[in-house]
């Protein structure tokens, strides 16, 4: 078995060129364009505080062009402003630690604090290959709703549509 070690790809810093609510373009150098999916950060200082905006790339416009949408506000985005191209997707965290919790998109805890919530080991990529149809699991358990009238006239299944 043979171990390689890749070399770490650097990219190059792109500029914003268009702000439109969310839709942000951003050119890059030629030979540091990202992929469709990526996921882009930025800087805002907006009242002399900074806040980081993340963007996924979600479209190729040409022109050394991406066409990013931001997943927070973009309240203080000038044109020119630096964008960085991770070179990664957006990841959100998995596992028995985020059980019962509530996150946003790109994977900040909500009902939390992120010291609360502690170091996540997994995080896994938004956008993913479905699971096999021979992975699921079917089970025929009920649905208790605890109101004993629906429980008996109209038992709903487990995990199926209600409404």
């Amino acid at each position: 078995m043979t171990i390689t070690n890749e070399p770490e790809v650097q990219y190059k810093d792109g500029r914003v060129v268009t702000v439109a609510g969310p839709v942000v373009d951003v050119e890059f150098p030629s030979d540091s364009m990202p992929e469709i999916n990526s996921c882009l950060s930025m800087t805002i200082d907006l009242d002399g505080k900074s806040t980081e905006v993340r963007a996924e790339v979600a479209q190729q416009i040409g022109d050394n062009r991406v066409r990013a949408i931001c997943l927070k506000p973009t309240d203080g985005l000038r044109r020119g402003a630096r964008v960085i191209n991770t070179g990664q997707p957006i990841t959100v965290p998995v596992g028995d630690k985020v059980l019962g919790h509530v996150f946003n998109v790109i994977g900040e805890p909500l009902d939390i604090t992120s010291e609360e919530l502690g170091e996540v080991d997994t995080r896994w990529a938004i956008h993913r290959e479905a699971p096999s149809f021979d992975s699921l699991e079917p089970s025929a358990q009920m649905f208790e709703t605890g109101i004993k009238v629906i429980d008996l006239l109209t038992p709903y299944k487990q995990g199926g549509k209600i409404g």
